[in-house]
């Protein structure tokens, strides 16, 4: 085990959470929380086989995306591995640990209805502040940054630089920064960041990080206000941390559930992503609506 000269496990370095595994486990899975090598083998095989964009607008990969029919990128600028995530030394069929079904506990929409602070999302395109904060080139999408800190389709490298008092991590999406005191206490509750006020301590060999004091303009899956969010980082040998975070958020949430995947070393670099260059997408929403508008559809 590294370690630093204070005596705490050393997560420093370049590292990258890309993998197989989806965020909820599919249909074809549902009681399967883990699989067999060969059953994992067959699937990352049949995925390398199978999953490409290249000249095929309606792929599966694309249909994910969201970008069916209009094609995107090629497989170059995805990232998303070659294998499952593989966790105590078996591969798992999803980022979500519990529930045991791994499938995110959304609440019903009547309750989110009945619930006066359930998060209201926009979806306007009068204002270019109504849209997207990814969309805007503010924050990464499907929370990169998080946290919690997810894997997303392509710019999955995080750069961890660490200190008696403090644990940078650097998100190559969006050059996003997370600055995690250690030993801290949160600010006042009208103190509110988009990633939330996050304050770490150790237990033993573990870095344990609570984050609360998130604006309501962070939306994680639906999220409010009220996100609290406890996560764990543990260096479990010289090449992998295990991850793990807990989501709560009672008017988002019909209970609290748990993802847990590796982070695992990497030569980097840390890229730079330049997303405003070149973002005609947002110009061309917000155009299109108002030419919509004006001609009265």
């Amino acid at each position: 085990m590294p370690r630093t000269a204070d005596g705490h496990p050393d997560l420093q370095g370049i590292w990258t959470n890309v993998t197989l595994t989806p965020l909820e486990r599919p249909a074809e899975w549902a009681d399967k929380p883990t699989l067999t090598e060969a059953e994992a083998n067959a699937f990352e095989k049949h995925d390398a086989e199978t999953n490409t964009i290249d000249g095929d607008a309606n792929s599966k990969l694309l249909q994910q995306a969201g970008s069916a029919g209009t094609g995107a990128y090629n497989n170059l600028f995805f990232d998303r591995g070659t294998e499952l995530a593989r966790v105590d030394g078996v591969k798992h069929t999803s980022l979500v640990v519990d529930p045991p079904n791994g499938k995110v506990p959304v609440l019903a929409m009547a309750a989110r209805v009945r619930n006066p602070a359930a998060p209201r999302i926009s979806t306007s395109a009068d204002d270019v502040k109504s849209r997207p904060m990814s969309e805007r080139c503010l924050v990464g999408f499907g929370s990169t940054a998080g946290p919690p800190m997810l894997p997303v389709l392509y710019n999955n490298n995080y750069q961890i630089v660490q200190t008696p008092d403090a644990v940078m991590i650097t998100v190559e999406m969006i050059h996003d920064v997370r600055v995690i005191r250690l030993n801290g206490t949160h600010p006042p509750a009208n103190v509110r960041q988009w990633f939330g006020d996050s304050i770490g301590h150790w237990e033993g060999d573990t870095l344990v990080v609570d984050t609360t004091n998130f604006t309501g303009k962070t939306r994680f899956r639906g999220s409010s206000e009220n996100l609290h969010i406890t996560e764990s980082f543990k260096r479990v040998d010289a090449g992998s941390i295990l991850y793990k975070a807990t989501i709560e958020d009672p008017s988002a949430f019909s209970r609290p559930w748990t993802v847990e995947f590796p982070f695992v070393a990497t030569a980097g670099p840390v890229y730079e992503y330049a997303c405003h260059e070149g973002n005609y997408a947002l110009d061309d929403i917000l155009g299109a609506a108002q030419r919509a508008g004006a001609a009265g559809k």
